[in-house]
């Protein structure tokens, strides 16, 4: 069936997962009652949840078109390259999981602490997180900057392909140190409800800084993918960046 039979599995899993849980809950006592009457639109509760998740879904989105033109430059550099990219990307997918578990850990730990009048635990979480995620992003550096050869070759034996992918890796293991920090951070602003600050900065990251620096890149004389691909860390610093001085704004508001 190819790649609709790929598809088709996925949703019969999902169909599944969401049967079981069904079961689960029905036969195990849930912290809160839950009636039928609770079940309905209720107006206020509606826009502030819109209010809170719209930035955060353009957000993505913006980011996701980000990326889509910078593999609409890298696609003008040749087939090789194109592919280099595509398999790079993928093993980035499994690095990335990492950060982004501690960003939506973070958040719910936050956001639950932030509720209960406990700000103290959620700067403590986000400090600890910060700790132990760069750690780990350290780990990751390293694995993809001096064994990137290695996991392409997991995706692809392609001796050319393969090189181009570690080439690009190599610019990815350096974002793995900053996005293992500001990660966090934007963990801790979408638990305290920050998230049209989260939307802003995602923004400049993707259009202000990782679309132009890429575009640049591909004019310079021979460019390499380790060259395009420095874009992303690059925004990933102007974010961290962005990420640390609200934290000073919102510090300073405290005292005030």
């Amino acid at each position: 069936m190819g790649t609709s039979g790929a598809a088709f599995a996925t949703v019969f899993a999902q169909i599944i997962s969401v049967i079981v849980s069904f079961g689960v809950i029905r036969k195990k006592e849930l912290p809160f009652e839950m009636h039928k009457t609770d079940i309905g639109v209720h107006g206020r509760t509606l826009r502030k949840m819109v209010g809170l998740g719209a930035p955060i879904a353009l957000q993505d989105l913006l980011v996701s078109i980000s990326f889509l033109i910078i593999l609409a430059i890298v696609n003008s550099m040749g087939v090789t390259a194109s592919a280099g990219v595509g398999v790079a990307e993928k093993v980035c997918a499994f690095i990335m999981l990492i950060s982004s578990a501690f960003m939506q850990s973070i958040s719910a730990f936050v956001a639950q602490n932030y509720g209960a009048g406990r700000m103290d635990r959620a700067k403590k979480a986000l400090h600890y997180g910060v700790a132990v995620s760069f750690a780990i992003g350290v780990g990751m550096f390293f694995l993809s900057f001096f064994h990137g050869n290695v996991l392409a070759g997991i995706f692809s034996s392609d001796a050319m392909v393969i090189e181009a992918a570690a080439d690009y890796l190599k610019a990815y293991a350096i974002d793995c140190l900053f996005t293992a920090i500001f990660f966090c951070y934007i963990g801790f602003y979408n638990g305290i409800g920050r998230t049209r600050f989260v939307m802003l900065q995602g923004i400049i990251g993707a259009f202000g800084v990782r679309v132009p620096v890429s575009y640049f890149m591909s004019f310079r004389p021979n460019p390499s993918l380790f060259e395009i691909g420095l874009a992303t860390p690059m925004s990933s610093i102007v974010q961290l960046i962005l990420c640390l001085g609200f934290m000073a704004i919102l510090k300073r508001r405290e005292k005030q």
